[in-house]
């Protein structure tokens, strides 16, 4: 019986993220500040409001 959990190590997110941002390039790079600049901007907003 094996009812181990496989040997194998499971590939961390952070390694194929970052695979996939340098396969695709620009539009990653595009993506992630759209993220970064919403980000911040929601987070202007909340200081804003509960000031």
């Amino acid at each position: 019986m094996s009812n181990s959990p496989s040997t194998e190590p499971q590939p961390s997110y952070v390694k194929l993220a970052m695979r996939n941002m340098v396969r695709k390039g620009g539009t990653s790079l595009k993506h992630f500040l759209l993220t970064a600049i919403g980000l911040l901007a929601v987070f202007v907003g909340l200081a804003y409001l509960t000031r």
